[in-house]
């Protein structure tokens, strides 16, 4: 099985959310969505300050092989994105988990996490 975080949280879809210790979640897509893209060649990426809603799309990741729609696993208020996605979209390649993270999110109701998988839960559906 592909490197899967214990602490943090993911969707079906292949998304991943981590909870920081102040209450802001930073999403990414997981290291088996990125094996299954391929080399990833650009980020569309949200606006800052945007709201999102859990469940609509929030971001597109194309890669040599196709173009994957990313969708938020909580709502809330974009707090950042990751810029250096821009200019080096492979980071979601090469550190899924860490500098390949595509945005911050301010939670608006932390009981969204509860429809979330966790890591064994998550690692299910990719061997099934």
């Amino acid at each position: 099985m592909n490197n899967t975080p214990v602490d943090f949280y993911y969707t079906e879809a292949h998304v991943w959310l981590h909870l920081d210790d102040d209450g802001v979640a930073t999403v990414g897509i997981t290291d088996y969505a990125q094996s299954e893209l391929g080399d990833v060649v650009f980020v569309e990426l949200p606006e800052v300050n945007s709201e999102i809603s859990a469940g609509n799309e929030i971001s597109v990741v194309e890669s040599v092989k196709t173009a994957s729609d990313i969708y938020a696993p909580v709502s809330g208020a974009v707090l950042a994105v990751n810029e250096a996605l821009k200019n080096t979209p492979e980071l979601i390649n090469s550190s899924p988990y860490d500098k390949g993270w595509i945005l911050k999110i301010q939670m608006t109701d932390t009981g969204e996490l509860e429809e979330l998988l966790n890591a064994s839960e998550y690692a299910e559906t990719c061997s099934a």
